[in-house]
């Protein structure tokens, strides 16, 4: 299989016997699933290591499976809106001035922005659906709300610049490399399970008023 890379576009050239690659802005969806997969999983991890670190236990955070979904469509819904540092979506004449730090700077701000209004209109739904507080930073310094602050969409608005601007893109292209079979195949899998898996687990808590907990392991 050869693929064609140009820019944010992975284009494939033979992807199966002669059937065209289903695109979404450019992008196979396929690829695009598996990255939802992988940034999901990361999601699970990152969430259960700042448990880990702050409270000595982690836990299946709401989910059977390890993955939250909410983070691999929030980064690929950043990546349609913005692109990624290195090739933002900014207006001719801004990208033509823009520097490298500039164009970080802007994705960092943009990021930071789009994390601060995620929190809250999530945390929100749920708390009006469910009845329960997903989670409370009215302890931390410049907190926006309960479900938002300064500090914490900061660290989140960091890690996601950096997974752009240094990991997306070529990860994007690793995927791209896999037998397409393989990739469509896995992909439809793992969406299927991640939004099975979102389903079941939201309608629990919907329905008990309370978090969907399956399993708890303390550290310390």
């Amino acid at each position: 299989m050869k693929v064609l890379t140009k820019g944010r576009k992975v284009q494939r050239l033979e992807a199966g016997k002669g059937r065209k690659p289903l695109l979404l802005c450019g992008q196979d969806v396929y690829v695009l699933g598996m990255m939802v997969a992988l940034i999901s999983f990361l999601g699970f991890l990152v969430e259960n290591l700042w448990l880990a670190l702050t409270k000595g236990y982690i836990n299946n955070r709401n989910m059977n499976a390890p993955f939250l979904l909410g983070y691999g469509m929030l980064v690929v819904a950043m990546y349609f809106l913005f692109g990624t540092p290195e090739e933002m979506n900014l207006p001719k004449r801004v990208r033509k001035r823009a520097t490298k730090y500039k164009r970080y700077a802007f994705y960092f701000l943009g990021a930071m922005l789009f994390v601060c209004i995620g929190e809250i209109i999530l945390g929100t739904v749920v708390e009006r659906l469910c009845g329960i507080e997903y989670w409370n930073y009215s302890k931390i310094p410049l907190h926006i709300t309960k479900y938002t602050s300064i500090p914490t969409s900061a660290a989140f608005a960091s890690m996601i610049t950096l997974f752009m601007g240094r990991f997306f893109q070529p990860i994007l292209k690793g995927i791209s490399r896999i037998d397409y079979r393989v990739v469509r195949v896995v992909s439809m899998t793992l969406f299927v399970i991640m939004l099975w898996d979102f389903m079941i687990s939201f309608g629990v808590m919907l329905k008990k008023k309370s978090f969907y907990l399956k399993w708890k392991v303390f550290l310390r």
